[in-house]
């Protein structure tokens, strides 16, 4: 039978009751069908679903630019590790996790920030970034290590470790 056909009455499933002894088919479907119309965003409907984690948009770390640049980085007395990153590079929001993760086991010991290329070309035309994601690793002001792609945590970690020691 062509799909066109078929009614939707043929598409519900076929309840049987157990109530009775004569077990009957249901005619009307087991779930209810909502009064209404919802006209939530779909991302509202996923945020609330155990299937589908929270997706957070928002970054951890602090956000610099090159007003904030001398004061942040490059006059800090604790070491400083920055991310250059764009809002449509996918590798970077990977890396922003991992980023996460470092800065909370290095509260104290070290200073996270992030800045976005395509609003500071002029810093990151400084530094030679020529692909997103970068991480800078910074101390006493001048760059210590470059770590350039999506890395594992543990070199994030290892790198961070050598400029530490």
């Amino acid at each position: 039978m062509p799909l066109s056909l078929i009614s939707p009455s043929y598409l519900h499933l076929p309840i049987f009751s157990s109530s009775s002894p004569s077990s009957r088919l249901n005619p009307l479907p087991s779930f209810s069908f909502p009064s209404r119309i919802s006209h939530k965003p779909l991302h509202l409907h996923l945020q609330n679903s155990l299937l589908f984690p929270k997706i957070c948009s928002q970054l951890q770390q602090t956000t610099v630019n090159k007003d904030l640049w001398d004061n942040s980085i490059l006059k800090s007395d604790t070491p400083v590790l920055v991310e250059f990153y764009a809002n449509w590079c996918g590798p970077c929001r990977m890396v922003h996790r991992v980023i996460d993760e470092v800065e909370t086991e290095y509260a104290g010991r070290l200073k996270c920030f992030v800045l976005n290329t395509d609003a500071d070309m002029q810093i990151a035309e400084e530094y030679e970034i020529k692909a997103v994601p970068v991480v800078l690793l910074f101390k006493n002001g001048k760059k210590f290590d470059v770590i350039v792609g999506t890395m594992p945590k543990e070199f994030y970690v290892s790198a961070i470790e050598r400029m530490l020691n």
